[in-house]
């Protein structure tokens, strides 16, 4: 049974940070891809960050800078440090797994946690 749970959502002031976390069971996780993507209130779901197996990340330009995406293969667990927050961060972010084989794709997904930035 795959499962990736996410933690670390909640409400913070603009320019805090927050740290999310990610932990996966049930998969190979050194060899897939993670992802953290959000969606916020009448917008279309968007990568934020995505490290990949061989450890390569990519950021949107929105948060080029403020955030940083990592992950501990020892732990199976993808990271996202989120500093300097600003109110249009305000979304829920949600954690993907993805591989891809020669014949095949696997892709996964949390359930989501919310992350409010606000005074």
């Amino acid at each position: 049974q795959v499962q990736l749970v996410e933690s670390g959502g909640g409400l913070v002031q603009p320019g805090g940070s927050l740290r999310l976390s990610c932990a996966a069971s049930g998969i190979l996780f050194s060899i897939y891809d993670m992802g953290w993507y959000r969606q916020a209130p009448g917008k279309q779901r968007e990568l934020v960050a995505r490290i990949t197996s061989g450890l390569t990340t990519n950021y949107v330009d929105s948060v080029k800078g403020r955030f940083t995406i990592s992950r501990d293969n020892a732990k199976n667990t993808v990271y996202l440090q989120m500093n300097s927050l600003k109110p249009e961060d305000t979304a829920v972010y949600t954690c993907n797994a993805e591989w891809r084989g020669s014949s095949e794709i696997r892709s996964y997904w949390g359930q989501g946690t919310q992350v409010t930035v606000s005074s």
